[in-house]
């Protein structure tokens, strides 16, 4: 029977059917960071339980890390406080650390795949919501609470009820300044918030297939914020490409057998999807997002929209959304004054988005008035960027280069908005007070974008900044 690659992974993984319907669902890779794990820890402790297959486990330290000195002890104690408690908690059981001194360190989403932890037919959690960024290599991977963290810490399996399966089309070219963040920012808004509950989303058609690992990454770290539990991409020649020589990936006749068997993992060609997609690549163009959430987006050159146009609690959103972000319908998005522009975070901070951004930036400067922030996603990507001369580019135009980290993000370390400041970001989430400060207004969009707003100082379009065509 033809099985999609999210049937074939969740059968091959699937312990046993519990009472309650949910399956006991086996987990091949289990990823922590500092800020989710100390309280599963304590509760294993509690229960007087061992990790159970602590070489399944990997954990790095990335949401409270600073960006600037990280001279220990840190200046945020709480900071220090989780991060030797993650140490200890390693040490303790015999996982594998990637601490700041090895030079691995990073956002734990951009860590997995560059060691090559990350692999296809295999299941990945994390407590964290977006996991569903390893997907890209045909995996399922599943953001999770605290408690699953215990559970998987104990057994390496979790509970959890199956779901169905979207299947999302893109096809055709992207026009030249279109890309992948602008795909799963289109995707969002066409689908919903919660277009994707109870669904497992499967990306694919040509833009997919011509896609970079890191672009299809971009796509699927922001699933959860389209509802869906988790995205993926067949994998493919591409896949296989980024894997080979990683550190942690298969060698010499383990990699052959590993890729025969992770061809095997991709959907059949005539699997059955409970819906499907379809988007033409050419209707896509740069999309930024306008209100506190990310399906709340546009086109870089449309106006806001009518209140009426929305329905019900859609309209009550658009006009909290409105309010909040000191907005009116009508306008456009285009011009609005910004005083931070950041680049980094899980879906755009690794080399590949970095260097891009690089190339529009060389030669010119940041905007008086903004405050403008580069943070690699990783150690590696950091000295990469080093290496190459990317950071520099990034310094003669104006722009503050810091260490690997969340950053910005989310703000649960020193970087933050302050009062009522508008960001553009290259990051996943734009809900009220994400970035620190609790009147920060935060609009999301490319990297080629958040360069374009920060030489510029107001929201524009990459396209004509640099003349991209």
């Amino acid at each position: 029977m033809a099985k999609t690659l999210f049937e074939k992974v969740w059968d091959a993984h699937a312990v046993r059917l519990l009472p309650n319907g949910q399956t006991q669902l086996f987990i091949g890779a289990h990823l922590i960071h500092e800020v989710t794990s100390p309280q599963a820890f304590g509760m294993l402790r509690d229960l007087g339980l061992k990790v159970k297959y602590p070489h399944r486990t990997f954990a790095t330290a990335d949401h409270i890390v600073p960006t600037q000195d990280r001279t220990e002890p840190f200046a945020d104690s709480m900071a220090q406080k989780m991060l030797d408690e993650l140490r200890k908690n390693c040490a303790e059981n015999g996982i594998r650390f990637f601490d700041i001194p090895t030079g691995c360190q990073g956002i734990v989403h951009i860590v997995g795949p560059e060691q090559g932890i990350t692999q296809p037919g295999s299941t990945v959690a994390c407590g964290d919501s977006h996991t569903a960024t390893h997907g890209a290599f045909g995996a399922i991977a599943f953001g999770i609470g605290t408690s699953q963290v215990r559970d998987i810490l104990a057994t390496q399996t979790m509970a959890m009820s199956k779901l169905k399966v979207r299947r999302i089309n893109v096809n055709g070219s992207l026009a030249a300044g279109v890309y992948a963040k602008d795909v799963i920012l289109h995707i969002i808004r066409l689908l919903g918030v919660n277009g994707g509950l109870g669904y497992a989303y499967e990306y694919g058609g040509s833009v997919f297939d011509n896609f970079s690992c890191d672009e299809r990454m971009t796509v699927c770290n922001m699933t959860i914020e389209g509802g869906a539990r988790c995205g993926y991409v067949n994998p493919d020649e591409t896949t296989f490409a980024y894997l080979k020589n990683r550190p942690l990936a298969p060698k010499g006749a383990d990699w052959d057998a590993a890729v025969v068997r992770w061809r095997g993992f991709a959907s059949d060609p005539d699997a059955h999807y409970d819906d499907v997609v379809d988007i033409a690549a050419a209707s896509i163009r740069p999309t930024v997002t306008w209100g506190i959430n990310p399906g709340q987006a546009l086109f870089i050159d449309e106006k806001l929209p009518a209140l009426s146009t929305f329905s019900g609690g859609e309209r009550d959103t658009a006009a909290e959304a409105y309010q909040y972000m000191k907005l009116r319908e009508g306008d456009p998005v285009k011009g609005l004054k910004v005083n931070v522009a950041f680049l980094g975070s899980c879906t755009n901070g690794r080399f590949s988005d970095l260097h891009g951004a690089a190339q529009l930036v060389k030669g010119k400067h940041v905007a008086p008035g903004v405050r403008a922030l580069v943070v690699p996603g990783s150690q590696i990507v950091q000295e990469q960027c080093e290496r190459t001369g990317i950071a520099q580019i990034f310094r003669d135009a104006g722009f503050e280069w810091r260490e690997a980290g969340c950053s910005m993000c989310l703000a649960m370390n020193a970087d933050k908005l302050r009062g009522d400041e508008l960001c553009a970001s290259s990051s996943n989430r734009n809900f009220k007070g994400r970035q620190g400060s609790p009147t920060g207004r935060t609009i999301l969009m490319s990297p080629a974008m958040v360069a374009a707003a920060a030489l510029t100082g107001e929201v524009s379009d990459a396209r004509e900044i640099f003349g991209i065509n």
